[in-house]
């Protein structure tokens, strides 16, 4: 069955949900995107045993939607809490997850990529991923270093972090935003087929594991997300 509300497709296939993300520009997740992508976890739970994300060619995203970042401190901190709970909650999903990260993956695009299990990139496609936030001026909430901070190589926390460096495919392999890089001809099917194989493993065994190794860091971000919110608000000064 295939829920065609472009310029958002999830596609049930062999029991791995494909999420297909292309606004025809830089995906950006917006109020309305990060609904639909809570919709989706929903309904992997009831009806696959898997999720598989697909950005568009060239594109995997390019973080919150900047015409909402750039309202006011207030509306900024509004969307990076949603946002939060969204990536927090992918974080945590029992199932398996893989993410096909087409192209560029920027501030929250990052970090959508790093909640993913698993993340495929495209070997011959010129590729920003990072997180840009000190670049134009915003500070890091508090689940995005610590996204950060489970996920990424500690030798490159800091440049990563603090220092906003963004990398290439092969950079970002090294940094750990990737795990795996394969032409983008093969990008799609194969991870879709890894979704597929993960899919198949015990279901409690995986759930259970997964929450024990990452039960603590959530716990500990979503308790502090409304504080730290209103912090973020207060630290924004320097919008673009």
């Amino acid at each position: 069955m295939t829920m065609d509300t472009a310029p958002f497709i999830e596609t049930l296939d062999d029991r791995v949900l494909v999420i297909k993300l292309d606004d025809g520009k830089a995906n950006a997740l917006s109020y309305e995107r990060i609904t639909q992508l809570h919709g989706s976890l929903d309904r992997a739970e009831s009806e696959a045993a898997s999720i598989c994300f697909i950005g568009r060619p060239g594109v995997f995203s390019g973080g919150f939607d900047l015409t909402v970042m750039q309202e006011s401190p207030q509306a900024a901190a509004g969307l990076a809490g949603a946002g939060g709970e969204l990536l927090i909650r992918l974080y945590a999903h029992p199932q398996p997850t893989v993410a096909a990260v087409t192209g560029h993956a920027i501030a929250a695009g990052a970090l959508f990529a790093l909640a993913c299990d698993t993340r495929f990139g495209a070997a011959d496609v010129a590729t920003k991923i990072g997180l840009n936030e000190t670049l134009i001026g915003l500070p890091l909430p508090e689940y995005a270093y610590a996204l950060a901070g489970e996920r990424l190589s500690p030798r490159e926390f800091t440049r990563a972090t603090v220092q906003a460096k963004i990398y290439d495919a092969a950079g970002a392999l090294a940094a750990g935003y990737l795990d795996e890089l394969v032409p983008s001809s093969e990008l799609e099917r194969t991870a879709i087929a890894e979704a597929r194989r993960l899919g198949e493993l015990p279901a409690l065994a995986y759930s259970s594991t997964k929450r024990r190794v990452r039960q603590e860091l959530v716990d500990g971000v979503v308790a502090r997300l409304k504080e730290d919110m209103g912090a973020f608000a207060e630290r924004v000064t320097d919008l673009p």
